[in-house]
């Protein structure tokens, strides 16, 4: 295995880095207290090609090789910067448009993969409900069959970009009668607004990600047509799952970006600031704590890269993704809580 990324794949990843200090470090902070989606900045991100690089020139992506590579590296340099800007290369690529590219005609793929690659579409994707989070079968929203589609009643909540998408992927049951459970699932994709059955609601108590839009979806006799369903019929669980494949890397690459924020924050901090007169950085302890905040920062870096490097070769068993995500995620929270300890009380109010 070659541990060096190619050279397309760094330029890209220097070309994230720059536009995550330009375009959105300046106001990050103000538009985290104001709980501000800005659009714009999603949109230059699809004009830069960063949701396309796991999509199919025809349809409006880059086609790349390593794909995945690519969108790992630049979602840790975004995330690095802003965690919240990390989330749409899920809603955009990783989550609709790549599962869109997988399991849909070409009539779906041509209508609706251009505009989400671009940004001038915005995804969702609709899993998660009150009662149902890990355990996707046991979900109680319904898609009856009817004579011109299906009519949908349910809710759907912690839906990221919800209340802002135009499209989206839905999984509903369509044989509630099914056993096991997972067999009457089925996959759609629909376009969320200018339907009388659908709306949104915005979660605003979350703990961070503000710029990230959050909210609840409700579908009360919703009607959509017949060529929204996405795959077959009743076949929809194996979609969500390869779906959660590709957004769990995702995941792991903007837990890695925090991880690397964290450690960076406390580095420059311990090397400002003097107590007991020395630098912080000069303390046995707090060495110790930067270089285990290193190490596990540059562990979970390697298990994405491997993640991705394994996907990009056809590996479909999973458990280097999971691998990634659970390890990248601990490391980042771990990271976390040293930082805060580290700037003692601007630990709490950086």
């Amino acid at each position: 295995m070659d541990f060096e990324l190619p050279e397309e794949i760094r330029e890209m990843r220097n070309q994230a880095r720059r536009f995550a200090q330009e375009r959105i470090a300046p106001h990050v902070k103000e538009d985290e207290e104001a709980h501000r989606f800005r659009p714009e900045i999603l949109r230059e991100m699809g004009e830069l090609g960063f949701f396309g690089t796991v999509i199919p020139e025809e349809y409006g992506g880059l086609g790349m090789d390593n794909g995945h590579l690519a969108h790992v590296a630049m979602v840790m340099e975004i995330a690095k910067v802003s965690a919240s800007w990390g989330l749409p290369f899920n809603m955009q690529m990783l989550g609709p448009a790549l599962t869109l590219n997988i399991f849909g005609t070409k009539e779906q793929k041509e209508k609706y993969l251009p505009g989400l690659v671009s940004g001038e579409l915005l995804g969702c994707f609709a899993m998660t409900e009150p009662n149902t989070g890990s355990d996707v079968a046991s979900m109680k929203t319904t898609a009856v069959p009817s004579d011109d589609g299906f009519v949908v009643n349910g809710n759907k909540t912690w839906i990221s970009q919800a209340q802002v998408a135009d499209v989206g992927l839905l999984y509903a049951k369509t044989d509630a009668k099914a056993q096991p459970a997972h067999k009457g699932i089925s996959a759609f994709f629909y376009e969320l607004k200018n339907n009388p059955g659908i709306s949104t609601v915005p979660i605003e108590g979350k703990l961070g990600l503000h710029c990230a839009p959050t909210g609840e979806v409700f579908y009360e006799d919703a009607k959509l047509p017949k060529d929204t369903l996405l795959g077959e019929l009743n076949r929809g669980f194996k979609i969500c799952m390869t779906q959660l494949e590709n957004t769990r890397l995702s995941c792991a690459a903007r837990a890695v970006g925090v991880g690397a924020a964290c450690l960076e924050v406390a580095k420059d901090y311990a090397l400002e600031r003097k107590q007991f007169g020395k630098k912080l950085a000069d303390f046995q302890m707090i060495q110790a704590d930067l270089a285990e905040m290193y190490v596990h920062h540059k562990a979970a870096e390697m298990l994405v890269f491997n993640a991705a490097w394994k996907k990009e070769r056809g590996d479909k068993e999973g458990t280097d993704v999971s691998t990634a995500k659970y390890f990248a995620a601990e490391s980042a929270v771990e990271a976390a809580n040293m930082a805060i300890k580290i700037l003692g009380s601007y630990g709490d109010s950086t």
